[in-house]
């Protein structure tokens, strides 16, 4: 690509950046015209992250929808893969609650014999307060993105997507939500032919019921289209002229466009939602994976929506700058300087794969003030097999929000026993990830004293070329600073510090070999045996992360 380009005077996508997908947002008048947007979280924990703005420009993270163990243990280790887990979160308010519908998906694991996904319904009279939510009410639905609509009669019609490996389609039933019970699911539409119609969303407008679904699979052909009908039950007239929002062949930077949702502001104007990867048509190196981008949608009466394309730069109607949004978490592109004092908790922000052992993180324990103490788990980011970690992992990191950035940290290790091993991570799922690590390579001839090392590992099962290990001599410092660093889109910068001293290059690490799947990449610190039990702490401090170009568009 040349010519790349950087932040645009008016406002531009994505507004959530990095590892937030299929985005579903809603408008509150009632609650100081507040924007609220809920994202899937796969693997990851705490998760369904909910974003706050008051002008869809400046947004701050105010909670987790997932953020106790027990609302869903069967998160620790029956989700199975890197695309398993908590899919497309469908945010709705109806008389003085919100309510998230969504779906835990077991890829390779089922929790009966025949059962893939797991549909909940998640509540709360209040998304800022700590801890939320609801535990969730499990409910019956053959399929995934389930999303819900309250008829005028008070029944509650639930939208979902039947598995699309059997027979494309949306799927339609009624759902009691406090109890899980409900009808039997009923198909409304085919969508036009594209693969797996899916994300369904219903809307009332003008005496309409307007069912807007993705089609495509999220890849370079996603899409959205709708069709419409007098009856929530339809029949379903598509509209003339679906695909509704799409930059499928195109040469646009952003790519998979799809999985929208819609709403209006307090001025009565139309917007949208999607997912999208700033790939370009090349679709090689997107670490950052699926984001929320926004577009403006002109929406007449009686008439079909009209979605503006999805650009670096958002049209549209600009409402005024209200950035000071209520909430405990970071602004969406906010920087780090972390120091882990006394008394604190890991940041709002902060996230693991699947859910931690709480033992294994300690902030400021005693002789090691200021830092966070990590446990070494016995297994490392790539767990038992790439896919499954039957025994958590020890891991903690923040998203990747920006296109260039320096991240950086202090760690105080030796290991002292074979392949014990800590350091910072470009992580995206078990089976893709850069790891830039302090580990013992001792064996029955030499000690960890003199056979401890930096090195640089990738895993990525999709490159067809095995990247070699880098390894670098290490001195056996009291402290060594880690930095990863993007100045470009396509590789990662690894240097590091010993004792104070300059920062040394250490090597590279290719964008490319995390560009995969449905997640996006954090960036953290981890401790691990490498398969082994081990023993040895780890301690991190002066956490920091400087986000800095954001890459909106390849022309000149």
């Amino acid at each position: 690509m040349s010519g790349l380009a950087a932040v645009a005077a008016r406002p531009h996508n994505p507004i959530l950046p990095g590892f937030h997908p299929d985005p579903s947002c809603i408008f509150l008048p009632e609650w100081n015209d507040t924007f609220f947007c809920a994202s899937s979280s796969f693997n990851a924990f705490p998760g369904i992250p909910i974003h706050a703005s008051q002008d869809l420009q400046t947004w701050r993270l105010i909670g987790n929808a997932l953020s106790r163990p027990e609302q869903l243990p069967a998160l620790t280790n029956a989700a199975v893969g890197g695309t398993s887990g908590i899919w497309a979160p469908a945010l709705r308010f109806h008389d003085g609650e919100f309510f998230i519908l969504t779906t835990l998906v077991f890829d390779k694991m089922p929790i009966n014999d025949t059962a893939r996904w797991d549909n909940l319904i998640f509540r709360t009279k209040n998304p800022y307060a700590a801890d939320a939510w609801s535990d969730p009410v499990h409910f019956p639905f053959d399929g995934y993105d389930t999303s819900p609509f309250w008829h005028e009669d008070g029944t509650v019609y639930v939208q979902g997507a039947h598995p699309w490996q059997v027979s494309p389609h949306i799927d339609q039933m009624k759902l009691n939500l406090d109890t899980g019970e409900a009808t039997e699911q009923v198909p409304i539409w085919n969508g036009t032919g594209g693969e797996a119609p899916e994300g369904p969303h219903m809307h009332l407008k003008d005496g309409y019921y307007y069912l807007i679904i993705a089609e495509g699979g999220t890849g370079l052909n996603h899409m959205e289209t709708a069709a419409r009908s007098k009856e929530i039950t339809g029949p379903f007239t598509p509209a003339p002229h679906n695909p509704l929002l799409t930059n499928a062949n195109t040469s646009a930077y952003f790519q998979t466009v799809g999985h929208a949702d819609v709403f209006q502001d307090s001025h009565g104007n139309w917007w949208s939602v999607a997912l999208s990867t700033r790939s370009g048509p090349e679709y090689i190196s997107y670490p950052m994976g699926r984001e929320t981008v926004l577009t403006n949608v002109t929406w007449g009466k009686g008439e079909w929506p009209v979605f503006q394309n999805v650009s670096g730069t958002i049209d549209g109607p600009i409402l005024p700058l209200r950035p000071n949004i209520r909430g405990d978490g970071p602004l969406i592109t906010a920087s780090d300087s972390i120091d882990f004092e006394p008394n604190s908790t890991l940041p709002l922000h902060f996230a693991h794969w699947r859910i931690p052992d709480a033992a294994a993180y300690t902030i400021s324990p005693a002789g090691h003030e200021n830092a966070l103490r990590l446990w070494p788990s016995l297994l490392n980011l790539t767990g038992f097999d790439a896919n499954s970690a039957p025994t958590p992992q020890t891991f903690v990191g923040r998203r990747q929000v920006h296109s260039e950035f320096v991240y950086s940290v202090d760690m105080e290790y030796a290991p002292l026993t074979p392949d014990e091993e800590a350091g910072v991570s470009v992580f995206l799922t078990q089976n893709h990830h850069i790891d830039f690590g302090i580990v013992c390579l001792a064996n029955a001839s030499v000690s960890c004293a003199d056979a401890t090392v930096l090195r640089i590992r990738t895993t990525s099962l999709t490159t067809p070329v095995v990247r070699p290990d880098t390894i670098v001599p290490l001195a056996h410092p009291r402290s060594t600073r880690l930095e990863i660093r993007a100045d470009n889109l396509t590789h990662y910068t690894f240097s590091y510090a010993e004792d104070g001293g300059g920062m040394v290059f250490a090597g590279y690490g290719l964008s490319a070999d995390v560009s995969w799947g449905f997640t996006g990449t954090i960036l953290g610190v981890y401790a691990t045996g490498n398969g082994r039990n081990a023993s040895t702490p780890a301690y991190v401090s002066r956490w920091r992360y400087q986000g800095g170009l954001q890459v909106i568009t390849n022309e000149g």
